[in-house]
């Protein structure tokens, strides 16, 4: 399947008086890789940005096993299960070569920030967010 991986390196605030992550960085974490995954996709002008953003709808993590702090950083894969109309749905596992922490999705919705409404997905982004589709 075709995914975004992003390699995120752990931070020493994130690890909690157990000496795992907490489990609310894994949230971060999601954002972290969404974000560096639609960079390319974003306008360079501010306005335009607002009037074609993404907000999050929903959140769901499934926690697999504790991810302890460590200097190596962890994989966080993302990839698109659904795109269509205002609605982009992703998937996510944080994960490294031999253990995966967390699988997790976001329901987002496609939204102009200065309306404070929704908007349809535009060709271009279904077409930028089709590289990362499942089939």
């Amino acid at each position: 399947m075709p995914k975004f991986t992003y390699p995120l390196p752990l931070r020493w605030a994130d690890a909690d008086s157990y000496g795992h992550v907490n489990n609310s960085r894994y949230l971060t974490y999601l954002e972290e890789a969404r974000t560096r995954m639609v960079q390319e996709l974003l306008p360079a002008d501010e306005a335009e940005r607002r009037r074609h953003a993404f907000v999050v709808q929903q959140a769901v993590v499934d926690y697999k096993m504790p991810l302890d702090y460590r200097d190596q950083p962890v994989d966080v894969d993302v990839w698109v299960v659904v795109c269509r109309g205002a609605r982009l749905e992703l998937r996510y596992t944080i994960r490294d070569g031999e253990h995966t922490y967390a699988e997790a999705t976001t329901k987002m919705a496609a939204f102009n920030l200065e309306t404070g409404a929704p908007r349809r997905i535009s060709e271009a982004e279904t077409d930028f967010f089709a590289r990362y589709t499942e089939s």
